[in-house]
């Protein structure tokens, strides 16, 4: 146990080292600044969740001795509590069935993206309350912060109006600022999160110190009631104040989850297609290039829920409508 807290202290201090990096405001400390919480996630792969918590604890009080108290707040919610959960779900595992003996079911990726996206809306949705416990309060606090940063990245003085290149009515942009940034920021947190996850385990694979299974990504699946969560997500952005608001950050996060399932969708149909890596090329550079794409690949992942597309593209095209899915899927 010893070990393992001191292996979390280490994780803390390497991951309080890589926030304040930005303090520097250097370039490169924007890409040191997102692998903030990849020390964490190591420690919560290669040894225990526990490691995980402690890390986070500690660089949160580090962060706060020496940027001010706020920032343990932060960092908990924003870095810590997302860490903390992805490696503790990423590790969780319970005996398999039905004579498996000593084999381990282990929690299925497919959760574990379901479990980020609530887990990223639900980091950013506590982020409100420091903003305004209403709507008009709320935005009307953005938009003054983000009129802040537009001030200082154009040098422009307090006393004087703030004119944006290309922009005739920089109001109009900060209103539309106010309300895409959250779901926004919910999203970002959640590709953070799942950014670090994923390499957080390739190193500690490569180190041997992962104690899962590599999963099978092409192979992952949701619940089938996930299809309800995000219809819920989306009919509460139709709600008024706060609610509406924090209806959207999971709409976002949830949407996003889904264009994972589809890009999955993808990577399982097309393994016993010939032009497999032309395909999988086309799609990951289109993603990355034009984004919209991934609308498209959320629609895929909803439609998955439904059909087995990747068991009807095995068959060799559309015969029967399928699709009982996994039990414990």
């Amino acid at each position: 146990m010893m070990w393992i807290v001191l292996i979390g202290i280490g994780a803390g201090v390497t991951s309080a080292l890589l926030f304040a990096a930005l303090a520097s405001g250097q370039a490169f400390a924007v890409g040191l600044f997102y692998l903030t919480p990849l020390p964490i996630m190591l420690a919560g792969l290669a040894w225990s969740w526990i490691a995980a918590a402690v890390a986070a604890v500690v660089a949160a009080l580090l962060l706060g001795a020496f940027l001010g108290g706020w920032f343990v707040l932060a960092f908990l919610i924003g870095i810590g509590f997302p860490a903390v959960t992805l490696s503790y779900l990423a590790l969780l595992a319970r005996p398999a069935g039905n004579g498996g003996g000593e084999q381990l079911d282990w929690y299925p990726p497919g959760r574990i993206v379901l479990a980020g996206a609530l887990v990223a809306a639900t980091a950013t949705a506590l982020t409100i309350p420091a903003f305004g416990t209403d709507l008009d309060g709320y935005r009307a606090t953005l938009k003054i912060a983000f009129e802040r940063v537009l001030r200082a990245q154009t040098a422009t003085p307090a006393e004087q109006p703030l004119n944006l290149p290309g922009t005739q009515d920089t109001g109009t942009l900060l209103d539309f600022l106010t309300v895409v940034m959250p779901p926004a920021a919910a999203v970002l947190t959640m590709v953070t999160s799942f950014g670090n996850l994923w390499l957080a385990g390739r190193v500690a694979r490569a180190s041997s110190r992962l104690a899962r299974p590599w999963p099978d990504l092409g192979a992952m699946r949701f619940p089938s009631r996930a299809p309800l969560l995000l219809a819920a997500a989306l009919a509460g952005t139709f709600l008024p104040g706060i609610a509406g608001v924090v209806a959207a950050l999971f709409g976002a996060t949830l949407l996003l989850a889904y264009a994972i399932l589809g890009l999955a969708v993808i990577h399982g149909a097309s393994r016993a297609m010939p032009a497999r890596t032309i395909i999988l090329a086309a799609v990951w550079l289109a993603v990355f290039v034009l984004g919209w794409p991934l609308l498209l690949a959320a629609m895929l992942g909803l439609a998955d829920s439904f059909i087995d597309l990747r068991a009807r593209a095995a068959r060799g095209g559309p015969t029967n409508l399928p699709t009982h899915k996994p039990p414990n899927e």
